[in-house]
């Protein structure tokens, strides 16, 4: 499959063309269109339609989709077709969810409608989030925020970076340690301790962590990585990462996959909507998600845009980081349960009896040694006489040398190739972390479609379902599709200040993506604002404030797929499935 989708993509790749007389890059780009190369993407997509398992009549509607765009243009200086391509799944996404609205309330004809500039404000929400008015990197929004930070790797400046890409021993060669959200053992893993009081700056804190990592060869940092189970990894070329044996399976699977795990358990139609009923395509699913940080969480989001009740469950004991759950945890109720206690099991295995989808987004294997995985919801899901969906969100995939490894956006951007792009698209013969964390919430659109088309066949075959999106493999689809012709990187990088152009390898994730967020308004205000018309505004009693988010994506006619409850922290509500009480959130805006 792999040749084939990449031939076909090669093919479908937008060209640059030359500006008028007098104009330079920076007044325009080459002539290109973001929502041409959309539509490309879409109808390449779908010609692998039973591959992804996509409903039978899904091409039937696809003349009622359309890309919008108020300007047609591109925001991000990156090299690769991020927008493009997360329009596109949203695409299938929105024709997915049109295919369960004929389940539910009649076969019709529906517009579908996928908006560029809101895809946009959706791949880098987080940085387009405030809560009363305070946004990511605002003073004091931390008093806004509950502490899940309990082992304090984001709060301590010296602990968050030891999540970064830094040079090693070996020449031209650079390794991203993770210390995911404990820090100490990737410190000691290099020779430091666990906390630097002493270390005041930002770039005090990287050349110091980087004179460490220089002390090993990427083969020593490797093996180190391995025997201490943590999240680093090398960074690779897209070329070497094909060429590893974990590169050559994984680049021949489709970007998401779903599988049947039973056939045995019947049909499980969606329940008639009542009248006077909001026509939300997922209204009486439930859905628990077990996820942290941004990808999987976003799953769940996608999910309770179209009406499902999610129920977001994380353990008291295990950090999170608290400003991601401002956008990720919309339109859900999050609960805390010990999984690892009989009490917390017991909760929970009442939970299961209700729940049509699980969602797991945790290091892999992790929720199948608590005795919850695919293969243990199969024998609950006969013995109950309905099937379920699993969803599992995780970074290298699922099959190959390397799908027990743990990781994160960064990580996946890494290995496979995007941040020695992003390098290579500044100039620079080294890799720098792309600016936000669109991987993460491309992904998150991968893995929506794959729990969407994985109800649609319960409903109509029956069967419980496995549903996997990987963040490798949205980032293979990237390379797949194909970079931007050099005119078009070109005009992109004339729109950039000084600060873009002096970015390294060993800038933070913060310090790239702040340098971006500060360019981006400065050029695109219509973006950030309130009143912008790709954001909404809440009053959230779970955080006793207001909170500005970025709506859904997807228009589908006659389908309600707005959020019904604002977002709050994690452990605010009870771990049942009292989705019908009265909550108080109201949309304001």
């Amino acid at each position: 499959m792999s040749a084939i989708l990449l031939d076909l993509l090669d093919r479908s790749r937008g060209g640059a063309g030359s500006m008028e007389k007098g104009e330079t890059a920076a007044d325009q780009l080459p002539i290109y269109s973001p929502k041409a190369e959309a539509r490309r993407i879409l109808d390449t997509i779908l010609q692998f339609k039973k591959e992804l398992q996509l409903p039978e009549d899904l091409e039937d509607k696809v003349k009622n989709l359309e890309f919008t765009t108020d300007k047609d243009q591109l925001y991000f200086p990156i090299p690769v077709k991020e927008t493009e391509t997360t329009a596109a799944l949203k695409a299938v996404e929105g024709l997915v969810a049109s295919c369960i609205a004929d389940l539910r309330f009649g076969k019709k004809q529906r517009r579908v409608e996928i908006n560029l500039e809101a895809t946009t404000c959706f791949l880098f929400q987080t940085y387009l989030s405030k809560i009363d008015g305070l946004g990511k990197y605002s003073p004091g929004v931390k008093a806004k925020l509950k502490d899940t930070d309990l082992l304090q790797a984001q709060s301590d400046p010296y602990r968050r970076m030891s999540a970064n890409l830094y040079a090693t021993k070996t020449p031209n060669a650079y390794f991203h340690i993770h210390g995911s959200l404990e820090a100490n053992t990737t410190l000691a893993m290099i020779g430091l301790p666990p906390f630097r009081p002493d270390l005041k700056t930002i770039d005090a804190i990287s050349n110091e962590i980087e004179s460490h990592v220089q002390q090993f060869t990427i083969k020593e940092l490797e093996l180190m990585n391995k025997d201490r189970r943590q999240a680093g990894v090398s960074a690779m070329t897209y070329g070497d990462f094909v060429a590893t044996p974990h590169g050559q399976v994984n680049s021949k699977l489709p970007p998401w996959a779903v599988t049947t795990l039973e056939t045995e358990t019947p049909p499980a139609p969606f329940s008639p909507i009542r009248d006077g009923e909001r026509p939300r395509i997922l209204q009486g699913i439930k859905v628990l998600e077990l996820c942290r940080i941004i990808a999987g969480p976003c799953i769940g989001r996608i999910l309770a845009e179209y009406g499902a009740d999610v129920l977001k469950i994380t353990s008291p004991n295990l950090p999170d980081v608290p400003w991601f759950q401002v956008d990720v945890n919309m339109g859900k109720h999050a609960a805390e349960l010990d999984l690892k206690t009989p009490e917390g099991r017991q909760v929970f295995e009442k939970l299961l009896e209700e729940a049509d989808v699980v969602l797991d987004g945790y290091r892999p294997g992790a929720i199948e040694k608590l005795g919850y995985g695919p293969q243990a919801l199969v024998e609950r899901g006969i013995k109950r006489g309905k099937g379920y969906v699993y969803v599992n969100e995780n970074c290298f995939g699922y099959e190959g040398e390397w799908a027990y490894r743990a990781g994160w956006q960064q990580i996946a951007d890494c290995v496979t190739g995007i941040a020695w792009a992003q390098g290579a698209f500044m100039g620079l013969n080294e890799p720098v972390i792309p600016p936000f964390p669109i991987s993460d919430y491309g992904t998150g659109v991968m893995g929506g479609i794959a729990a969407l088309t994985a109800l649609y066949h319960r409903a109509t075959k029956g069967g419980s379902y496995h549903a996997k999106a990987s963040l490798i493999q949205y980032d293979l689809l990237l390379f797949k599709v194909g970079q931007y012709d050099e005119a078009v990187k070109q005009a992109l990088l004339a729109k950039q200040d000084e600060e873009f152009l002096k970015l390294r390898h060993n800038h933070s994730v913060d310090q790239i993506s702040g340098t971006v967020l500060n360019r981006m308004q400065e050029l695109y205000p219509e973006l950030f604002g309130d009143e912008s018309p790709y954001k909404e505004t809440w009053y959230s009693t779970g955080y006793n404030a207001t909170v500005s988010v970025v709506k859904g994506v997807a228009k589908i006619e006659g389908v309600d797929n707005s959020f019904t409850r604002a977002c709050r922290p994690n452990g605010t509500d009870e771990a049942a499935w009292n989705f019908q009480s009265e909550e108080g959130d109201r949309r304001l805006i």
